[in-house]
């Protein structure tokens, strides 16, 4: 309590706070466990903050500066976050370092391969495929709408500027295509 006297504020922690719940709440929605078929674990659902945070950071990193402090924030907010979940999950103390180790792996090497498939849907919805199902959807045509979900949800993010994120703005569009209007 007195600690808390001596510590440095933050001045970006609630917009960081803000953009790290809206991202949880992006990667939660129901629709991609349900309708999407997205494994309802763990690993399911860290590969759904991955997408979610991988666009939104995209679009923070092509940004002028401060924009790039910002999106290391998120990023250190994140790992946070999974750190924490990880001894809720009754992780030992030893083995967090590696388990944290491997997620850091699986954030960047996912995100580098969602970077470099983008622009093609086909190659966009096998990386998906690969990362999110193991290669085995359980529902046939999930990957490519996944695939085509972040396709939409990178056209409507790369229309927000530092304010937006500021404000804690991250407008993802519905996940399936009917749903958007």
């Amino acid at each position: 309590m007195i600690f808390n006297l001596f510590r440095r504020r933050d001045p970006n922690a609630a917009i960081v706070e803000r953009l790290v719940e809206r991202l949880y709440e992006a990667a939660r929605q129901p629709v991609f466990f349900r309708e999407l078929g997205v494994p309802d674990t763990v690993e399911g659902r860290f590969d759904m903050v991955v997408i979610h945070a991988f666009l939104a950071l995209r679009r923070l990193n092509a940004l002028p500066a401060p924009a790039g402090d910002l999106a290391q924030d998120v990023v250190d907010a994140l790992f946070r976050s999974f750190d924490t979940a990880l001894r809720e999950l009754g992780v030992g103390d030893i083995s967090v370092p590696k388990r944290m180790k491997t997620m850091a792996a699986a954030f960047y090497g996912r995100g580098k391969a969602y970077e470099q498939a983008l622009a093609d849907g086909d190659a966009l919805a096998d990386a998906v495929a690969l990362n999110l199902y193991g290669r085995t959807p359980s529902v046939p045509d999930a990957p490519a709408k996944v695939a085509r979900y972040m396709q939409a949800s990178a056209a409507r993010l790369s229309e927000l500027e530092f304010a937006d994120f500021v404000d804690g703005l991250l407008p993802f569009p519905s996940p399936l295509p009917e749903d958007r209007a």
